[in-house]
């Protein structure tokens, strides 16, 4: 281990995220705790810094202490870009990428943890790069910078020098990712174990994604929802679902759309691939079997809806994300 600490700096913003602060930054933390325990020299000098020395107001109201970008002086280790409710703002404040830019350039890795990626995207940092956001953001993200390569699913993607993280709380296992390339598969297990959390997470954000980004306020077809997604097998075609709510096919299918953005054929493939995910990661079972499971038919039809949902195959998938 190095005897000088890797410098860690996230910038901050008015709204931004505070567990896209605090929750990598805990992790760096719980690391330099256990190596001060074993009589170890301190990992990581970790800083927050803002156009203007002083509190940072978060999008919890909780208000972040941050030095000045002044403060920061020569190159750093590892920058890691926050999202959250002001981040749209902060993408077109120009002192803010301006001095991202700078620091990365000579940054050793940049990361960004959710929405942080259109920061990174506005300052030109991903063009040509996979990456991933939030799950409710990667088509946004994916029309606005047409130049990067979006996918959906992961909780974290590397590409290079440039990490990108998915929603939140996978800023933790971002850095998580970080310390283990830094310090070790162990010292990443125990700062885990003592965070209470995984190391490696099963699965990938989409997950959490279908069911909820199918709700809203009004959620007339909630209960549909539920229905559905525990009888995948059954007959989920617009007919079958329109009698279900005691509707006509057309009727159904205008308030349906109206309500949830998608066309109930969508939502039952998204409902099908997620449902699929999660047998590819947590059982043996051939694509075959898990195909009629979930009520694709045949391994052909669950093969086209990944390539929709996910942009890749079931088995490439297995291979990728499976424990």
């Amino acid at each position: 281990m190095s005897s000088e600490p890797r410098s860690v700096v996230l910038p901050a913003f008015r709204n931004v995220q505070l567990l896209d602060v605090s929750g990598p930054l805990q992790v760096f933390a719980s690391a330099n705790e256990l190596a001060a325990q074993r009589g170890l020299p301190l990992l990581y000098a970790l800083r927050v810094v803002a156009a203007e020395a002083g509190p940072v107001t978060s999008s919890a109201s909780l208000a972040l202490l941050a030095d000045s970008f002044r403060a920061v002086r020569g190159p750093v280790d590892t920058l890691i870009v926050p999202g959250g409710f002001g981040v749209n703002e902060a993408s077109t404040d120009a002192r803010l990428i301006r001095w991202t830019q700078r620091h990365a350039a000579r940054a050793r890795r940049v990361a960004s943890v959710c929405s942080g990626a259109f920061l990174l995207a506005e300052a030109g940092l991903l063009n040509g790069r996979r990456v991933v956001t939030h799950w409710a953001r990667c088509d946004e993200l994916a029309q606005r910078y047409p130049r990067l390569r979006v996918e959906t699913d992961p909780i974290f993607i590397r590409d290079g020098a440039i990490w990108t993280s998915a929603g939140v709380t996978a800023g933790i296992d971002l850095a998580l990712a970080l310390l283990e390339e830094d310090h070790g598969r162990a010292m990443a297990l125990d700062v885990a174990r003592e965070l209470v959390v995984f190391l490696k997470r099963p699965g990938g954000q989409s997950q959490f994604s279908a069911m909820l980004s199918l709700q809203n306020g009004d959620d007339r077809f909630g209960e549909l929802h539920v229905w559905m997604a525990s009888h995948l097998a059954s007959d989920l075609s617009v007919p079958a679902l329109a009698r279900r709510m005691h509707m006509s096919e057309r009727s159904f299918m205008r308030h349906y759309k109206t309500q949830t953005g998608r066309t109930p054929a969508r939502a039952v493939e998204q409902l099908r691939v997620e449902a699929a995910q999660r047998l590819l990661c947590e059982t043996g079972w051939s694509v075959k079997r898990i195909a009629a499971r979930c009520g694709f038919g045949s391994e052909e039809t669950m093969r086209c809806g990944f390539g929709r949902v996910l942009g890749v195959a079931p088995q490439v998938y297995r291979e990728r994300f499976s424990v």
